[in-house]
């Protein structure tokens, strides 16, 4: 079959390559898969820059859709033809993460799903909600279930609370359709003035051009009555943190999702203490809460929003696309035969 591969840490050495399909053990499954989409982490993950001490060659990416064309000989929870959206960890399947539950991830270390087919545990597999297609299916087992696990599992989101995301990306686009189907109020901090009709558009209360607006933590206090935010979906990393705790609420939660800016900068922890703010970490999340959240979007008919889809011979440049940040949703590949 077809794969996209890198053999050393950077993007110049990702290629289309011939690599042998691998036979099933008896509770796995092969997918036919018909679109991947792209996450920050894929980039990172090539680039070396999240984990350098991972074998190559790997084919990268964790979020695919596709068919069930074969299963192992004690597989009960899937047949041939049933629609199938990759988990992003193999062994997270409910309860608290685990160092085996996060570790056994595509895409890094184990093997990830830009190819013609993959193969995954019957465990590592959650049905495609009946209303998406493979291209909007593929967006979500990263972005979408960090969003939700974030807001949701974790977070105990309400009707009528305040969330606030940063820029336009997966992540904080699916938090913002996850608020909105919860009767929550989104704000939204964006670089780009271009992108500030299309947040409005979606049913963000407020947008912030944060070039414009550097201090944006205090305009957000500002505009919501000097109370703040309750959720902040801090997708920024260390230089945007001070921010997030000027802007979220006394007894609010920021949830502690990305690293565009960095890992490393000079904080102040007293707006921590003095507002009695919960920093929480976010990795993804268990299989169980990608089915009830893939439920949710079917009953509400939620679409994910797609930036822009790839054929699948034009991988590398999706990634370009992908590292230049200009994307508003997710980026995928698809037109796999």
């Amino acid at each position: 079959m077809r794969a996209w591969q890198f053999d050393a840490f950077s993007i110049d050495r990702l290629g289309l390559v011939e690599v042998e399909d691998r036979p099933l053990a008896s509770r796995e499954i092969r997918v036919r898969v018909r679109a991947v989409s792209l996450n920050y982490r894929d980039l990172l993950i090539i680039q070396g820059a999240y984990d350098p001490k991972l074998p190559l060659p790997l084919i990268p990416c964790s979020d695919a859709a596709g068919e069930v064309v074969e299963v192992g000989r004690e597989v009960q929870k899937w047949k041939v033809g049933d629609r199938v959206i990759t988990a992003f960890s193999q062994k997270w399947v409910a309860g608290a993460p685990s160092y085996a539950k996060v570790r056994a991830t595509l895409g890094g270390p184990l093997p990830g799903v830009l190819s013609e087919y993959a193969v995954v545990d019957e465990e590592g597999a959650w049905p495609c909600p009946s209303h998406l297609s493979f291209e909007e299916g593929a967006t979500l087992p990263c972005a979408a279930l960090t969003a939700w696990h974030a807001l949701v599992d974790r977070g105990a989101l309400k009707a009528g609370e305040r969330v606030l995301i940063q820029g336009s990306g997966g992540v904080s686009i699916f938090a913002l359709q996850i608020a909105r189907l919860f009767g929550a109020e989104v704000y939204a901090i964006t670089r780009t003035e271009s992108k500030i009709d299309r947040f409005r558009a979606m049913g963000v209360k407020e947008v912030i051009h944060s070039v414009a607006e550097p201090e944006w933590g205090r305009t957000i206090r500002k505009i919501t009555g000097n109370i703040g935010v309750e959720h902040v979906v801090e997708v920024g990393g260390a230089k945007t943190l001070a921010q997030s705790l000027q802007a979220v609420a006394f007894g609010g939660t920021i949830h502690v999702i990305g690293v565009l800016s960095g890992v490393v900068e000079p904080l102040n922890i007293l707006p921590i203490l003095m507002k009695e703010v919960r920093l929480s970490g976010v990795l993804v999340g268990p299989r169980e809460s990608a089915e009830a959240m893939g439920r949710a979007f079917e009953v509400a008919r939620i679409h994910p929003v797609i930036d822009r889809v790839y054929p699948f011979e034009q991988a590398k440049d999706a990634f370009l696309h992908l590292q230049s940040g200009s994307h508003f949703g997710k980026v995928v590949v698809a037109g796999l035969p």
